[in-house]
């Protein structure tokens, strides 16, 4: 009922930006929070930050604090991640999701973008 699609990964050195976009489609309006999540091979899933749809309320990860930053444009249904200062254990596919009103879970999930940065 909602579809995600990321995109913005791709390869830098340590040090540089990327801005991550993800665009929700279907029942947007259902949606109370979006959030990202990384995972590199072999890894856990990490939760990395999150955004509340309607008041935009902000959430991070203790170890992107200070260099990620998640904001919406409601009105393009997307959600984006701003990260500066990047370090090669960033590197992880990039994954956007959506909790709705279904339940507390994150039950909608992007296909996924690449981030890789060499050091």
């Amino acid at each position: 009922q909602v579809q995600l699609v990321e995109s913005g990964g791709g390869l830098v050195q340590a040090g540089d930006s990327l801005r991550l976009s993800c665009v929700a489609s279907g029942r947007t309006f259902s949606i109370g929070r979006l959030g990202w999540f990384r995972q590199a091979p072999g890894k856990e899933r990490e939760f990395v930050a999150a955004i509340t749809w309607s008041a935009g309320s902000t959430y991070y990860t203790d170890s992107v604090k200070g260099r990620f930053t998640i904001s919406r444009d409601k009105a393009k249904y997307t959600v984006y991640l701003q990260m500066n200062s990047l370090k090669p254990e960033d590197t992880a596919n990039y994954y956007c999701a959506a909790q709705t009103s279904r339940g507390p879970d994150y039950n909608y999930w992007g296909q996924g973008t690449q981030v890789t940065v060499s050091s």
